[in-house]
């Protein structure tokens, strides 16, 4: 990750440079201006020495990465930038605690021997960098001798289909797990469409694309007049053309063609030709980029008589230039299949392939590891075949290890690897950073785009936000199948997503071998290690001692029980270069007093602590982006919190009752006065109402969600224009201080919400307001709670046509809801909970025609089973708590008419 250092360290230095200190100095004849200017110039010496160096790895292509020797100059590289970003780092906080924009400046800083005798350090430490970073330039020209690759050489990744690099099973009863998606495949092929069809087949590295395509191919071209198979990855338009050429030409299909002079036209024009008045199969695999294909689309004629062309990718927006019938998406094996495939080449001289009883459970850690990913269960189990159990236990204990360095894994490495080297600069650290969280860890979509923006991993695009960039992010790794969608949420977003065991084995291999972090598992480490981010998995409070964390950037603990370590209670606030610290779920009830003193930390994570207070020093964090303490005992926040300006997202809310039953069920923190100061605030989740809150919110008109707690029916118009200011404001949440105060909303306009809660009694013309009428029609999420109407909201709330989720809790005090045919189309799942009165619900045919999930909670003892909800079909769900419906024995199952519901 060097190019990633060199980036960071070269934006650093021209803050640095932009400082108000430099120019002060250079208009100013004192004693501290000759240290500046020499500042000045180091800096941009140090500046131009990495942008070539930038432009050197910028031209280095995959191949280059396999040289061994450029690999180690690089680490060595990554450790100068790193250490360079540092220096720069301090620079900046030494300079900006000083008063700007003051003739006095410089002499007041002259006055401040500290200042100076730290000045001059930077400045000397400067020089030896500089002095690093010409022996590394020195050291490139005499050993390292970097590949080039000319294009239209032999390696510019396009060729015909060698067996043995596509196909990893070699014999049809190996093929396991197939049969449906050949079945399907096939089908597409041999459609009775006259016309021309793109087909795609997509999913991650070795998830069997390949081995799917050749055998349909293989079985299927004789019915083909013309056939062809060509791997494109990011080869050259004229090559991929040229060789379809040669292809066609090679099996005697044609008479062979001369190309090597051609120009792309021509080369385009002999296809053409090759291509018309025949049915042709092609296939194109292996490939990275809509373009490839939209480059040369044109040379395929359309012949009216069922030619077809086969895409294999990686990718989902190349997989989307086929038809939405025609994408064939490969997925994970299930366990029994995947289990089969293990032990036919694991056990493979065994009788019926029958695993051993003592490697059972070693082998079944390991095919869990693989997670379905057919590729990696065929070379782990070729690797273990004929294995004592110590060499299995051995590769199970040192799995990113024995990818990184075993030459029978290879295969394996270079499939998984050729998804990474192809990943854009800016997603390569992001995907490194999700092999920080323990296996099977989920991410938290919202979270990982915060840590990532803390690391400085998102570039300013535009006017988008740095959310908004970070987002695109994590949306192009989903799409190259490299972290997976585990929950989206009512609207259809990503909410949560994992990375596949397979792909996290290789992302700690690679951060092992650039030091991009360190996962600490309670083992010894090299103490020469270049430690920048550590994640502690599981701890024996011996870390601090074992390797050295001088220049610590990120730490984030997932071993509960690290709760007397050292590296927590003394010496945390050592690593005064820390941007990100996630101490969540640890069970420790206070933060060190002196915090203050980690002036580079974006990211402070205390979420599920039992820290009551914060300490005064918090004030001093002015970098800092995101503060959690979300369930936390924090009630009330430092005076100097508004004096953290860069202050984007802010989480504190306490637990009251965890079944929600109670009014209020949580409660907001308090604020102190000058909360206007956050301009940058998005996340205020969340405050306690007060005067002077309300008062000040209006200023924040950069939020994007807040939730507010205990408001008042005096302060409700107060509320309302201070967040109709706001107009950037997606979701909100506003809770009554008492179930039986009212909320006067009417003034209300939001014109982008999208989710709405209201907890607290409302007056009846509330739907007929702004707040739904205009504003709502934008609405994804609502939850009434409280309401206490008196009318059947459903027919003013039956317009709200984009409603995904719908909770009502004691929001109605009426006997019957009808939910009438057209009412809803989009919602999927409806609460409906704790409706004293409610004695009859019933729903039409036709109406809420997508609804998956419906919850009945609390209700009278009286209510009647909903009528018409056999005509839900797509309902999968149904939740029924201390409720039981009149007139039916069976308490604990219902019948729904149809057998894809389950009933809980």
């Amino acid at each position: 990750m060097a190019e990633a250092a060199i980036l960071a360290a070269v934006e650093l230095l021209g803050q640095a440079l932009a400082t108000e200190i430099v120019r002060l100095a250079s208009s100013h004849a004192s004693e501290i201006a000759p240290t500046i200017s020499d500042l000045e110039t180091k800096m941009n010496n140090i500046t131009m020495e990495l942008r070539v160096m930038q432009s050197l790895l910028d031209q280095m292509d995959i191949h280059d990465q396999s040289n061994k020797t450029m690999v180690t100059w690089l680490v060595e590289v990554q450790k100068a930038a790193d250490q360079i970003k540092d220096i720069g780092d301090e620079f900046i906080h030494l300079v900006s605690n000083q008063k700007f924009g003051k003739r006095f400046y410089l002499k007041s800083l002259f006055k401040e021997p500290k200042s100076l005798i730290a000045l001059k350090q930077i400045a000397s430490r400067l020089e030896t960098a500089e002095e690093s970073l010409k022996r590394l330039g020195e050291l490139k020209e005499r050993w390292v001798s970097v590949i080039r690759h000319e294009p239209g050489s032999s390696k510019n990744n396009t060729n015909q289909r060698p067996a043995q690099e596509t196909v990893y099973f070699t014999d049809e009863p190996d093929i396991v797990g197939i049969d449906d998606n050949r079945e399907k495949l096939t089908n597409l092929i041999n459609s009775k469409e006259p016309h021309l069809s793109l087909i795609s087949v997509w999913g991650m590295g070795g998830i069997g694309k390949t081995t799917l395509v050749t055998s349909v191919f293989d079985r299927e071209k004789k019915n083909f007049s013309c056939h062809a198979w060509i791997r494109i990855r990011q080869a050259h338009k004229a090559d991929v053309i040229r060789n379809l050429i040669s292809e066609i030409c090679s099996h005697g299909q044609s008479n062979q063609i001369k190309t090597d002079h051609m120009d792309v036209r021509a080369l385009k024009e002999t296809l053409r030709r090759l291509l018309q008045q025949t049915k042709y199969l092609i296939v194109l695999d292996d490939a990275w980029d809509q373009n490839y294909y939209q480059g040369i689309r044109d040379v395929f004629a359309d012949s009216h008589q069922g030619s077809r062309i086969i895409i294999t990718t990686r990718n989902a927006d190349v997989a989307s230039l086929a038809r939405e019938s025609n994408r064939l998406e490969l997925k994970p094996l299930p366990d029994k299949e995947s289990w089969k495939i293990f032990s036919k080449k694991a056990f493979q001289f065994e009788q019926n392939h029958v695993c051993p009883p003592p490697l059972v459970e070693l082998a079944k850690h390991i095919v869990a590891k693989c997670n379905g990913l057919p590729l990696a269960l065929v070379s782990l189990g070729n690797l273990l075949c004929e294995k004592t159990e110590s060499e299995w236990k051995r590769v199970h204990d040192q799995l990113p290890w024995e990818l990184e360095n075993n030459k029978n894994l290879q295969r394996l490495k270079s499939v998984l690897n050729l998804s990474f080297n192809h990943l854009p600069k800016h997603l390569k650290q992001c995907f490194l950073y999700c092999s920080m969280f323990p296996d099977d860890y989920r991410f938290e979509r919202k979270k990982l785009i915060r840590l990532w923006i803390a690391e400085g991993f998102v570039e300013q695009i535009g006017g988008s936000t740095l959310e908004e960039t970070a987002e695109g992010y994590l949306a192009e790794l989903i799409n190259r199948s490299m972290l997976q969608v585990i929950k989206k949420n009512y609207s259809g977003r990503v909410k949560r997503c994992q990375m596949h065991d397979t792909f996290r084995v290789l992302a700690t291999s690679l951060c092992m071998k650039d030091n991009f972090c360190l996962l600490y598992e309670g083992e010894f480490i090299n103490r020469n290690a270049h430690v920048r981010r550590l994640s502690v998995i599981k701890s024996d409070n011996n870390i601090g001692y074992q390797v050295p964390l001088q220049q610590l950037r990120t730490l984030m603990t997932f071993d509960l029980s690290m709760l007397n370590s050292p590296l927590l209670t003394k010496d945390i606030v050592k690593f005064t270069y820390l941007t990100v610290l996630s101490l969540e779920n640890l069970s420790i009830d206070s933060v060190h007093h002196n915090i203050g003193n980690l002036f580079n930390l974006h990211y402070l994570g205390l979420r599920n602590t039992k820290v009551k207070l914060l300490p005064d020093s918090i004030e001093k964090l002015h970098d800092l982006q995101t503060l959690d303490l979300m369930g936390s005992k924090i009630c009330k926040l430092p005076d100097g919190i508004v004096k953290l300006k860069k202050l984007r997202h802010l989480f504190a809310e306490v637990l009251i009752d965890s079944t929600y039953k109670l009014f209020p069920s949580r409660s907001g923190i308090y604020v102190p006065k000058g909360l206007f100061y956050l301009k940058d605030l998005q996340t205020l989740k969340a405050v306690e109402s007060t005067s002077m809150v309300v008062e000040e919110l209006g200023n924040l008109t950069q939020l994007r969600s807040i939730r507010i707690w205990n408001v008042k029916e005096n302060e409700s118009a107060g509320l309302c224009r201070s967040l109709s200011r706001m107009s950037s404001l997606s979701q909100l949440s506003i809770n009554a201080s008492h179930e039986n105060e009212l909320l006067r909303l009417e003034k209300l306009n939001l014109p982008k919400i999208q989710k709405l809660v209201l907890n607290g009694r409302l007056k009846e013309n509330i739907l007929e307001s702004p707040l739904f009428q205009i504003s709502g029609t934008g609405i994804h999420e609502l939850w009434l709670g409280w309401s206490q109407l008196q009318n059947d909201p459903l027919p003013t709330l039956s317009h709200l046509e984009n409603l995904t989720f719908l909770g009502l809790q004691k929001a109605y005090q009426g006997q019957r809801l009808i939910f009438k045919a057209g009412w809803f189309p989009k919602l999927k799942i409806l609460v409906l909970r704790h409706m004293p009165n409610l004695i009859q619900v019933e729903m039409e045919q036709g109406t809420m025609v997508n609804l998956e999930k419906i919850s009945f909670q609390e209700l009278n003892q009286r209510v009647e089973f909903p009528k018409g909800i056999q005509h839900l079909m797509n309902l999968k769900w149904m939740i029924c708590r201390d409720v039981y419906f009149e007139g039916l024995k069976n308490k604990g199952i219902y019948k729904i008419y149809h057998f894809n519901c389950q009933v809980v």
